[in-house]
């Protein structure tokens, strides 16, 4: 086992190299899918898989990070201190738990310090069936203008607009409406695309390959940005379905010590989305028994994360922007999903080595099918 801090890297380029050493040093087999872009430093990106276990296995974890690009930070590290914790994968073999690793599922926006894709899509508003009319956000379609201004910082006009709207409806509802997801604005903010991304198609590719044999998948995918700073909130990540909220409630729930929220019931601090990323495991494994949560960690206060985003969208939009303003821009994104303390770092690791452990003594208990 390492020490958490080490498994931390300052920048997508360097994260990459740590977890490709851990898989390597601890024999998984690994593959890579080059991403046909750039990196922020001209490096090469890839959606990395790792597999510890054999290829074959009836129960299968998955662990992803960087769905939402930035936030790869505290996912990569996440993974590579669970590459190096020998007690973990021992207990893993131990069960008959195969452990795939999918590092960096948007590559792009970690390296480049975004949240979203190479064409401004929100992966975990993507999924969904594109021969079929979109979902509508008319919520977001009136705040569009103002979330987006002319200049930034924004006036005060402007922030008095998303004031009162707020003050007439709520933070939850100006929360739902910027962040369930759009259809409508390329430009804009959690825009779900209008078809499918590399990284939607390529995670489709790497659930194929690896998802075929199972009877049993659970998968944890390691976000942040919602809730308070260092919590890892268990969000339910499947369908509306009570089986397995009840399935997933006793595996992570802990006896109520760590309870695992619903988007359904809004016992959650993330609103209601659609398009999510999960709904491929339903499609490409449809043989298996899924069970899944996201790990929603804290980082800053709800408006403060939404503000860095709007100031991150403004200046994609704004390519002449100063170098200063730039530099004060992305710094806001960074530290909006991932706090750069030794605390917050032990804290992450904690909680996900916790759930790690509660996720194979779950499909451990799996009856076969």
């Amino acid at each position: 086992m390492i020490n958490p801090q080490s498994a931390f890297a300052p920048s997508y380029a360097r994260a990459r190299v740590q977890f490709l050493e851990g898989a390597a040093a601890a024999g998984m087999a690994i593959r890579s899918h080059n991403h046909p872009l750039p990196g922020r430093e001209q490096e090469t990106l890839a959606m990395d898989v790792a597999l510890d276990g054999p290829p074959d296995a009836d129960r299968l974890l998955i662990v992803s990070s960087a769905c939402h690009g930035v936030e790869g930070f505290c996912g990569s590290g996440i993974q590579v201190f669970a590459t190096h914790d020998a007690d973990w994968r021992a207990h893993a073999r131990a069960a008959g738990v195969a452990v795939l690793y999918i590092h960096a599922l948007n590559p792009y926006g970690f390296s480049h310090l975004r949240r979203v894709t190479e064409d401004n899509v929100d992966l975990n508003r993507n999924f969904q069936d594109f021969s079929q009319p979109l979902p509508v956000n008319p919520a977001y379609d009136e705040l569009h203008p103002f979330l987006l201004p002319a200049a930034w910082p924004p006036v005060a006009e402007n922030e008095a607009v998303i004031a009162h709207f707020i003050g007439r409806k709520g933070l939850g509802a100006y929360q739902s409406a910027v962040s369930q997801g759009q259809h409508s604005h390329p430009d804009g903010l959690f825009f779900g695309g209008t078809a499918p991304t590399w990284s939607h198609r390529t995670l489709r590719e790497v659930l194929r390959e690896h998802g075929r044999c199972a009877r049993h998948i659970a998968w944890i995918d390691l976000h942040t940005g919602l809730g308070p700073s260092g919590l890892g909130e268990r969000i339910f990540a499947c369908r509306d379905d009570d089986a397995a909220l009840q399935r997933a409630r006793a595996w992570w729930g802990g006896d109520g010590q760590t309870p695992v929220t619903s988007i359904y019931d809004g016992s959650s601090a993330s609103a209601r989305l659609t398009g999510l990323m999960w709904n491929a495991v339903y499609e490409e494994c449809p043989q298996a028994q899924y069970t899944g949560i996201a790990l929603e960690y804290g980082t800053l206060p709800l408006l403060d994360v939404l503000n860095a985003l709007r100031g991150d969208q403004w200046m994609r939009l704004h390519p002449d922007a100063p170098a200063g303003l730039r530099t004060v821009i992305q710094k806001r994104v960074r530290d909006a999903f991932y706090v750069d303390t030794d605390d917050w770092r032990a804290q992450v690791v904690s909680q996900a080595r916790q759930a790690l452990f509660q996720a194979v003594d779950g499909l451990r208990r799996s009856p076969p099918q």
